[in-house]
């Protein structure tokens, strides 16, 4: 079949109805993937988030059968690694060292968030090869050193594997809701010391005199927003970076997809001192943020995890994928899971290279997955 191509500088120039219609096929099991919907994706652009002038300039790829969005790929050319969570910092480091510009790159990605969910978005199987031929004449004629997908399911990265894409695997920690009826419910499934430290740390919160007030999207006032963004601000300020996102972003998704958020405010004394912002849909709640103006012990377990926990029982929602890295979710019942993202290089020596490394690499990941499972912290 023959597909009319295009590169788009917006979505906007895919409509919002035919990006809805193409996302709500990709997968039949799960609910529609929250952070590649439209408006989503939109309020990341529109609010200046992300864009051209922040180093992430929309070239989104998009085949059409007549009137109908038959496949689509997010797809940014990138100035910079900032944002990305799949680290690639020493490969550009190597590329500067032997007189090679890394940059621009090709990156498809949701910005600033590190979840899986399908990047070769398609009707069918022959959509989705004919984009996949589409993203390899795109790298080929944009000259940029190399293009990266990051976090599709593993079935997509084994069909940019078989076009010539290297494999890269990492580690997540999801929590799964094995149908508890409640809280101590869970706690009840854990080791002993497991379930006395997290205990511990609830009384800690209770004792400061915090209290926590769970607020779903359409509930939010623009107050919360406000406060929320912050909070965000404040955690970029004590770790000496500066935040992605701005407050219009937060007001757009605030406004526009409410069913889909969660906020977690904490207060003591009649004030908000904390927050933290999940997005859901109704079997998979996803951490984002966490932000507080004055620290209170154990507070941002509370906030990013244990009460969004008791949301999910109360929801029966099946999944709570706590966002990238961290060890210590294990102790909070979350389990490793297998992450992935796929890399083409155009550079031959560069491509070789960093194919030993990843192999390298790939069996360390498959060892630390074992002593992960090895800690497994539920009841045997």
């Amino acid at each position: 079949m023959s597909y009319r191509t295009a590169v788009l500088s917006s979505l906007s120039q895919a409509g919002e109805a035919a990006w809805t219609a193409l996302l709500a096929r990709q997968d039949s099991d799960r609910a529609p993937n929250p952070f590649l919907s439209y408006v989503f994706l939109h309020a990341l652009h529109e609010s200046g988030s992300a864009s051209a002038d922040t180093g992430w300039q929309p070239q989104y790829l998009a085949l059409w059968d007549g009137d109908e969005l038959a496949a689509a790929l997010p797809l940014y050319v990138k100035s910079h690694s900032y944002g990305e969570y799949v680290f690639d910092w020493a490969w550009a480091d190597a590329y500067e060292r032997n007189g090679v510009d890394y940059y621009p790159k090709l990156l498809s990605a949701i910005p600033f968030t590190p979840v899986t969910g399908p990047r070769l978005m398609a009707r069918d199987a022959a959509a989705r090869a004919a984009l996949v031929a589409f993203l390899c004449e795109q790298q080929a004629a944009a000259g940029t050193s190399s293009t990266h997908v990051l976090y599709p399911p593993e079935a997509q990265a084994d069909a940019l594997r078989e076009a010539g894409f290297l494999l890269r695997s990492g580690v997540q920690f999801h929590w799964l809701n094995q149908d508890y009826e409640s809280f101590d419910a869970f706690l009840a499934s854990l080791e002993h010391k497991k379930r006395k430290n997290i205990r511990a740390e609830r009384r800690k919160v209770r004792e400061a005199g915090v209290t926590l007030r769970r607020v779903r999207g359409s509930e939010a006032t623009d107050a919360d927003w406000r406060f929320f963004h912050r909070c965000y601000r404040n955690t970029y300020k004590e770790h000496h970076s500066s935040p992605y996102l701005n407050l219009d972003f937060f007001q757009r998704i605030g406004a526009t997809m409410p069913d889909n958020i969660l906020l977690v405010i904490a207060e003591r004394a009649g004030r908000p001192i904390a927050a933290s912002l999940l997005i859901h849909t109704v079997d998979t709640l996803y951490g984002r943020y966490w932000g507080a103006l004055e620290h209170v012990p154990c507070l941002h377990f509370e906030t990013a995890y244990y009460q969004p926990l008791e949301f999910c029982i109360e929801q029966r929602i099946a999944t709570f994928e706590g966002g990238a890295q961290g060890e210590h979710k294990m102790a909070r019942g979350f389990l490793p899971t297998r992450t992935w993202s796929a890399h083409w290089l155009a550079h031959p020596a560069f491509s070789d290279a960093i194919e030993r490394f990843l192999a390298r690499e790939g069996g360390g990941i498959a060892s630390y997955m074992d002593e992960l499972n090895e800690r497994n912290p539920f009841k045997a």
